[in-house]
């Protein structure tokens, strides 16, 4: 790991979408009291080391690459916790401890080596299906990746309440006590029709939420970012897409950090004659003002066919930021200038992306909707297929012991890979997982939410 990612890590103690402004809303849904742990003491939560994973893909890079893995031998299910709803975002690791987040609202603690519950915190109802215009998860509450702060010691986590409120919360790592509850509401739109589902980054000092639509694209929602403080009533900042309607920010690796920029991928918009920020590349400065741009020459075709590059997270690598989406084509930009429109380094069909790649040296690992790929990327910024892998799996990939770590949430089963060829190594099944899961690695163990809760895999 470079020495940007191990600073990152370091400055998890903050968290990390062309008009800036606050919203002041709020749900009537009240927190509930975190349950007592089972074993009537709370835990302490240790400093954040390296071979921990406090944020999506571990670092604010979003790399997903693994440190400090013992070496890998045969693959079991190690345990099975069942929660109250299904479990969209990555499981974070501090030490000893597991983070998950479910659809029902609630966040749970549960320890790394037997899956036994530490202690949970409800923060409220979830938003029903019934009362949303459209979408695909019912019930609607956390549906992003939590990040965990070590300066304030609390993991924050965005909730999605019933009345489509959406609100940020800081829980006590250690004992489950809601120490923060602030709306944060998108700046433009109906917040009804937003869904949050882009990780959460902590930058500075401040959590970094991204807001995109509902599955269906329906009702009034605009794709924008909101920044909260994390340990004070200070005012919220936020930038919103300066289009009309969707241009949803809804790639499940967040804000990307490099330098001191947040980069993020943005969906379609609804115009097709003048540009309007939509199917894009942005990078903000962390005042959330927008600072450089990319979009392809085909972002008009790109509109009015859904090709647009918001499924992909984009990834930084070295000079370089790579970026694909629904259309299939990869391009390589210059990460200090972006180039607007047409201005890519580089451009090669690669494949349909969704969700988070995972990032080694030169070497990209592609979420590919027909399964995973690895790419190269050279010092001129041209792309070349390594490798494809014979699987079908559309899970997020991560990299760690010499292994590409992925989940085929349709059959349920998580796939290890050679890192360097894409043959398959090991299989376990672990139960049907949301769309993008990604696991989580730690130590001597793999993490996975799925639709019932978290599944860990060990080995010797």
């Amino acid at each position: 790991m470079d020495a940007r990612a191990l600073a990152a890590v370091a400055l998890l103690g903050i968290l990390a979408g062309c008009s800036a402004g606050t919203s002041s809303s709020s749900s009537s849904a009240t927190a509930a009291p975190p349950t007592a742990s089972p074993t009537g003491a709370a835990p302490s939560v240790e400093p954040v080391t390296s071979a921990d994973w406090p944020t999506y893909h571990r670092d604010n890079a979003r790399t997903g690459a693994a440190t400090g893995l013992t070496s890998v031998g045969t693959l079991a299910k190690a345990w099975e916790t069942r929660l109250d709803g299904a479990v969209y975002g990555q499981p974070l690791v501090v030490g000893n401890l597991v983070f998950a987040a479910t659809e029902g609202d609630t966040i749970y603690a549960l320890r790394a080596g037997t899956g036994a519950v530490v202690w949970s915190a409800h923060l409220g109802t979830p938003a029903s299906r019934s009362e949303l215009p459209c979408g695909n998860i019912d019930p609607l509450g956390i549906t992003s990746t939590m990040v965990y702060d070590p300066d304030t010691r609390m993991v924050f986590a965005l909730a999605e309440l019933t009345g489509g409120a959406h609100e940020l919360f800081g829980v006590d790592a250690a004992t489950g006590a809601v120490r923060v509850h602030r709306p944060a509401e998108p700046p433009a739109g109906d917040r009804i029709a937003h869904q949050q589902r882009a990780a959460l980054t902590l930058l500075n000092g401040r959590v970094y939420i991204a807001y995109g639509g509902l599955f269906g694209d329906c009702g009034n929602y605009i794709g924008s970012v909101v920044s909260v403080p994390t340990t004070s009533d200070g005012p919220l900042t936020s930038y919103a897409v300066p289009t009309t309607r969707e241009a949803g920010i809804w790639g499940t690796g967040g804000g990307v950090v490099a330098g001191d920029r947040l980069y993020y991928a943005v969906g379609n918009g609804e115009s097709t004659t003048t540009f309007d920020g939509s199917d894009s590349v942005i990078a903000l400065r962390p005042d959330l003002t927008l600072a450089d741009s990319f979009a392809p020459t085909t972002w008009a075709e790109d509109n009015a066919r859904d090709l647009d590059l918001g499924s992909m997270t984009p990834v930084v690598t070295g000079p370089w930021v790579y970026a694909d989406g629904k259309r299939g084509v990869g391009y390589v930009l210059r990460r200090d200038q972006l180039g607007g429109i047409g201005g890519e380094v580089s451009q090669a069909p690669v494949c349909r992306a969704f969700g988070g790649a995972a990032v080694s040296g030169d070497t990209v690992y592609l979420p590919c909707s027909d399964g995973p790929r690895a790419i190269t990327i050279d010092g001129s910024g041209r792309i070349s297929t390594r490798w494809r892998a014979s699987i079908q799996a559309g899970g997020s990939p991560v990299v760690g012991g010499g292994q590409v770590w992925v989940v085929d949430y349709d059959a349920g089963t998580l796939y290890t890979l050679d890192q360097a060829t894409g043959a398959v190594r090991q299989q376990v099944a672990i139960g049907p997982a949301p769309h993008f899961a990604s696991p989580t690695l730690a130590r001597n163990r793999a993490f996975i939410g799925t639709l019932s809760g978290v599944v860990a895999v060990g080995w010797d």
